[in-house]
């Protein structure tokens, strides 16, 4: 049975833009599934540790045969080639997979609860998902809009890449 299952993707260091765009790539390419859909670059203040750079975000709607467990797996493998370094809570990373929603799931087991379980608190989520899946319902939570409404004076913008200025003789 396919699923469609919502990844959230976030990064700070090393080309933070990059990094997302391949993990996207990275996704699209998982053995039974499918990158249905995906936002665009968000850059989002840091939440938490708040002394290193801002965020890039996006979020991937992949429709996967593969379990939540499996998916799980496979988003660490990906982390795991892009460096990431799980140091300290909300530390700086060169990429972050976060398993957001797998269908309708609402569950928790160890390492693993869905719907992801600070997802519905924050906009550097909730925008890109809205971009994608503008009615969506979040599993114990209620509408993605109306969540987003909630979240105050979060820093979220669309993320425009810095202009490559043209050098040369004239």
């Amino acid at each position: 049975m396919t699923v469609t299952a919502y990844i959230g993707l976030g990064a700070n260091l090393d080309g933070p833009a990059a990094q997302v765009e391949l993990a996207m790539d990275e996704l699209a390419r998982l053995p039974e599934s499918r990158l249905a859909a995906r936002s665009s670059l968000y850059a989002s203040a840091p939440v938490g540790y708040a002394e290193q750079p801002d965020f890039i975000n996006a979020v991937a709607a992949l429709e996967t045969r593969l379990s939540p467990r499996a998916l799980l797996q496979a988003m660490l493998g990906i982390e795991h080639h892009h460096g990431r370094n799980r140091t300290f809570r909300n530390a700086p990373r060169t990429l972050d997979l976060d398993l957001l929603l797998y269908g309708d799931a609402h569950f928790h087991e160890e390492n693993l609860t869905l719907p992801h379980p600070r997802m519905h608190k924050r906009a550097f989520v909730l925008l890109p998902l809205l971009e994608i899946a503008p009615d969506l319902v979040i599993p114990g939570h209620g509408r993605a809009d109306l969540l987003l409404a909630l979240c105050g004076e979060q820093s979220v913008r669309r993320y425009e890449p810095p202009l490559k200025v043209a050098t040369g003789a004239v």
